[in-house]
């Protein structure tokens, strides 16, 4: 690892966040979070100037100890999540509990532990949310709630930390072509089709967007939503 800045993007394995990854390797160094060893691994080893940070978001006591060597840290990138469709009164508690636990309070845990380092960097954290974070639409209640309490989550920590330099930004994007979202056309009867939706690239270029921005910028809030085509 070099001088660069610093940043850690969970989810990395797969998906937005492996994208976010490549986005970013050509100006920081990266920790890349997530529980799959293997993956993170080979995604340090195309990269080169990564190394992967294995832990349980869900696991207070490992997220304490994985953290505890972070004395600085430049970004923050949450792009870990799940997403469990279902009509509210085919949804049990449970389900809630499971999407609230890894979408909110490990994504406020992470943060909270994290904020010492970020302070220290005048550091940047991005949200990785969804258009369900800006509207519910039938069957989505469990995830879009979640997603409506990150956005308030990241304005919360935007007016309670931007005195200490840090920037905060929510990145909304459409559907975007990635494993969880088959699944989730799948749980909506529909057809996976990834030429209507965003590239994870497209939303790794957002997010590239925010974190490399100037110090006059502050960039809060991004929407992105597939062309017409």
């Amino acid at each position: 690892m070099t001088s660069r800045p610093r940043a850690l993007v969970t989810g990395a394995s797969r998906g937005i966040g492996k994208a976010i990854a490549h986005a970013l390797s050509p100006t920081h160094d990266l920790l890349l979070g997530g529980r799959d060893q293997t993956a993170l691994s080979a995604l340090a080893g195309e990269l080169g100037n990564a190394i992967p940070w294995t832990a349980d978001l869900a696991d207070t006591e490992a997220l304490t100890a994985a953290t505890a060597e972070i004395d600085r840290l430049d970004l923050l990138v949450h792009s870990a999540g799940v997403a469990e469709l279902g009509a509210i009164a085919d949804t049990p508690a449970k389900v809630w509990r499971e999407t609230y636990e890894i979408n909110v309070v490990a994504v406020a845990e992470l943060t909270r532990l994290l904020l010492p380092a970020l302070r220290t960097a005048r550091g940047t954290v991005i949200l990785i949310n969804s258009g369900a974070g800006l509207r519910a639409n039938p069957g989505w209640a469990a995830y879009a709630a979640s997603k409506f309490a990150l956005r308030a989550l990241g304005d919360a920590l935007r007016a309670e930390e931007e005195a200490n330099g840090i920037r905060v930004t929510s990145v909304h994007p459409g559907r975007t072509a990635t494993d969880m979202q088959r699944g989730i056309r799948t749980a909506e009867g529909g057809e996976f089709q990834p030429d209507a939706y965003l590239t994870p690239e497209s939303v790794a270029g957002a997010v590239a967007m925010a974190a490399n921005a100037g110090p006059d910028a502050h960039l809060t809030e991004i929407v992105i939503r597939p062309a017409s085509r």
